[in-house]
């Protein structure tokens, strides 16, 4: 998969911004500021139809402007725009209006690598849940389908306990425990597919410890499926009023990362911890490829920065191998990319608009 062609208006700093891309991808270099990581996330605006960085629709909006427009041409025309002043999203493909946005996310294949993904790892379990959540509902429809049923349930559910009405809340146990026990064992699943794999690219890209992957269910045993999650629901019942809050499930577990056997999270090195998230970057491609046959388009946000010679080429490698469709690559200087990229085509990037360099 690949973009041809990249549209934007008014989408961070960036006023106004056509351009092809070409077929192998691009390197473009920019100061900090500048808009670089602002082009990759509209791109990827287009998988998803939200932020990459979690902003609102609202922040994505140039400042002083009522709304933005990003649109693309791949296998598909797809275009996504946001008006301020009816906080509406439209959202396009091939010409067509799409009425529910679990309809079309995903049509656009792309993996974003960034410094900050050694937050998956560093970070809070959130983030990791969020990071299996968004390549579960890429990779398969009815993940997406398991994961909305579970939010819904759980909103509502949450918002009785809030209110102190315990039969309410009781109503929505097995809206809640049905989607909720799909999607615990389809993350399981993929863990368990994907865990040696995980290893394999750490040590390629130097690790020398043995780095592993497990996940963590907090109370509950997702392998006793719904009906375990519904007994437990009701036994937990008391304490969940007095929180207000639904404490136990898929939305309050965890992915656990490993390093020799201790917590990579607590003692691993922020190297260490880099190339954990590398690797899940990495798996997020292979993942996407095997479950929907498209090869992901590839968004590297300053990754080579901090990295010497060897760990470039090391890294470059994987990528090449892992993901071989279109890059495009930013960087903030010519000395931090890798030889092997020296033949693609270069911009330049300044105040949110681009040239060729």
């Amino acid at each position: 998969m690949k973009v041809d062609t990249l549209t934007i208006r008014n989408f961070r700093n960036i006023a106004a911004l056509d351009v092809e891309v070409p077929a192998s991808g691009v390197v473009i270099i920019g100061a900090n500021g500048e808009g670089k990581t602002n082009l990759l996330e509209s791109i990827y605006y287009l998988v998803l139809f939200r932020s990459l960085r979690g902003a609102t629709d609202r922040e994505l909006v140039r400042f002083g402007t009522d709304g933005f427009f990003v649109a693309a041409s791949a296998d598909s025309r797809i275009t996504a725009g946001f008006d301020t002043n009816g906080g509406k999203k439209k959202v396009t493909v091939d010409g067509v209006v799409a009425n529910r946005l679990g309809d079309v996310v995903g049509q656009l294949a792309a993996v974003p690598f960034s410094p900050a993904d050694r937050e998956i790892v560093s970070g809070g379990p959130a983030g990791r849940r969020r990071y299996l959540d968004v390549l579960l509902a890429l990779s398969d429809r009815s993940y997406f389908r398991y994961l909305s049923g579970m939010r819904s349930a759980l909103k509502q559910r949450n918002a009785a306990l809030r209110q102190g009405k315990t039969t309410d809340a009781k109503a929505f146990d097995r809206a809640l425990a049905e989607p909720a026990s799909q999607v615990a064992q389809r993350r399981i699943a993929w863990i368990e597919e994907w865990g040696d794999r995980f290893t394999e690219v750490c040590h390629l890209l130097g690790e020398e410890k043995s780095p592993g992957i497990r996940y963590r269910a907090r109370v509950w045993e997702p392998a006793h499926g719904s009906d375990g999650l519904l007994q437990l629901l009701a036994e937990q019942l008391d304490r969940d009023v007095r929180q207000g809050a639904t404490t136990i499930g898929p939305h309050r577990d965890d992915l656990v990362f490993e390093l020799a056997g201790r917590s990579l999270r607590t003692f691993g090195s922020a190297g260490q911890q880099r190339t954990a998230a590398v690797a899940l970057r990495i798996l997020e491609g292979e993942t996407l490829q095997k479950e929907t046959g498209k090869t992901p388009i590839g968004l590297y946000d300053d990754i080579f920065v901090e990295l010497d010679r060897n760990r470039q080429e090391r890294l470059l490698g994987l990528i090449q191998d892992s993901l071989p469709g279109q890059a495009i690559m930013v960087a903030p200087r010519e000395s931090e990319i890798p030889q092997g990229l020296f033949d693609r085509p270069r911009w330049t990037m300044s105040g949110g608009v681009v040239a060729a360099a």
